[in-house]
């Protein structure tokens, strides 16, 4: 998915805790070429590293609201030349962050997860592309 990544995007991660939000955006960031080390940014909320576009990595978790999210500059001009992506997205209503891809992590049992993406826009479809193409490739290896 980090291959079909582009200037501005924003993505949310949104799950239980343990639910692999964080693993998920260590796979992004190396998919991104970043070659720094990527850990939860829980105490920081945003850490920034550079790979093929900047990336953004923020975590809301110990955030109440929207409104702390503001205040914490959590939405900047910067990120218009990178990818954003953020652990506890939903602590940043859509109204506020509205155009961004969103990847729910759902706990299936023991090491299993789905993840669903949903994009509510058009612009979104290389990322479903790349998701699909990503799943095609694991089934046919089984």
């Amino acid at each position: 998915m980090a291959q079909a990544a582009e200037a501005g995007d924003r993505i949310a991660l949104v799950g239980p805790l343990g639910a692999g939000k964080t693993q998920f955006a260590k796979g992004f960031a190396a998919g991104l070429g970043v070659d720094a080390v990527v850990n939860s940014p829980s105490f920081t909320l945003m850490a920034e590293y550079e790979g093929r576009l900047p990336f953004f990595h923020q975590d809301l978790y110990r955030l109440a609201d929207a409104e702390e999210a503001l205040a914490g500059g959590m939405l900047d001009e910067r990120q218009l030349d990178g990818v954003t992506l953020t652990e506890w997205a939903e602590r940043l209503p859509d109204a506020i962050d509205g155009h961004r891809l969103t990847i729910r992590f759902v706990l299936l049992g023991g090491n299993r997860r789905r993840l669903q993406l949903v994009a509510p826009a058009a612009d979104h479809r290389r990322f479903l592309d790349a998701a699909g193409a990503w799943r095609a490739e694991r089934e046919e290896g089984r």
